[in-house]
């Protein structure tokens, strides 16, 4: 697939989408000249293995395992490549964690075809042998290019990226973790080096772009979205770095309305998403990819799970 050029559509569910649509090559994506890959993503899910009660609160019946499971077993059904992933904080929030430490969490996500998460400051919160211990039930990958855990009991047990293949298209996917100072005491996080993930995310994003050839790059972010001090967040991972396209964000609990925009070190446009927490909503993202460039990106309004 040769690329020559991006350039960047937004659309919402409601009223944008007719002008989008009236935009968008149907004739190309007919022909097969186009090829579509659906990027299904959560963050901060915090336990909520069910919706939050019907109480009269703020979110009563929103989240939960089995709504997000059905939600995406449709999108599957109707699409042939769908990419789900999370930004990490599995674990932590509900009795569900107190009960089973995590592993309830990990099969669940198992059972719903995650492909990969990062690692968010709340997944140390039994250890690293507690970690470790439930990383079986796990079956996709856990991806950090930050963390160094050579000298803790998971070393070994981390990845800095992955690449998915779906037809022509290449996916390169890495993970990026908070300063653990101040958030996760010593004893559960050990002899973890966390290093500076600016550095990281251009070495790694580098290597997927260029020397991999990953026609998308994603980064899986717990740094957070912003902050008022001069913290690492994804607002700065977005502009202080190169060859990211989208950062898909976590920690902070931030609902985008849509997703955001910002121009790269290379002033050439980043996308932003993090879609709150518990589960309430999916991010739903849409690429479109022509074969003599990459076409059109089309990010769609977060998914609202509810009952």
């Amino acid at each position: 697939m040769t690329i020559n050029r991006r350039h960047f559509i937004q659309r919402s569910l409601t009223a944008s989408a007719l002008l989008a649509a009236s935009q968008f090559p149907f004739e190309a994506f007919a022909k097969g000249d186009m090829q579509r890959l659906v990027i299904l993503h959560t963050n901060d899910q915090h336990s909520r293995i069910d919706p939050f009660p019907m109480d009269g609160g703020k979110y009563e019946g929103a989240g939960g395992f089995a709504n997000r499971a059905a939600v995406i077993k449709k999108i599957r059904s109707e699409e042939p490549h769908v990419l789900l992933l999370d930004s990490g904080d599995i674990w932590q929030g509900t009795p569900y964690f107190n009960m089973y430490g995590g592993e309830l969490e990990y099969k669940l996500m198992s059972e719903m075809r995650y492909d990969a998460s990062t690692i968010g400051n709340h997944d140390f919160d039994i250890g690293l042998e507690g970690l470790v211990k439930q990383l079986p039930h796990a079956a996709f990958p856990f991806l950090c290019s930050n963390y160094d855990f050579s000298d803790t009991p998971m070393s070994g047990k981390t990845q800095p990226y992955k690449i998915f293949k779906y037809g022509d298209i290449s996916v390169g996917v890495f993970g990026l973790g908070i300063a653990l100072d101040g958030l996760v005491p010593k004893q559960l996080s050990g002899n973890t080096i966390y290093n500076d993930p600016i550095k990281a995310a251009n070495k790694t994003a580098g290597l997927l772009k260029h020397d991999m050839q990953c026609d998308l790059v994603i980064c899986l972010s717990h740094l957070g979205y912003k902050y008022e001090t001069k913290a690492v967040s994804d607002v700065i991972l977005a502009t202080e770095t190169s060859n990211i396209d989208l950062i898909l964000g976590g920690h902070t609990h931030t609902f985008f309305p849509k997703p955001e925009e910002l121009l790269n070190s290379d002033k050439k446009k980043v996308i932003i998403n993090q879609v709150g927490f518990a589960g309430i909503m999916l991010g739903k993202i849409e690429f479109y990819f022509e074969k003599k460039r990459r076409g059109l990106i089309i990010p769609n309004s977060p998914l609202r799970i509810n009952t």
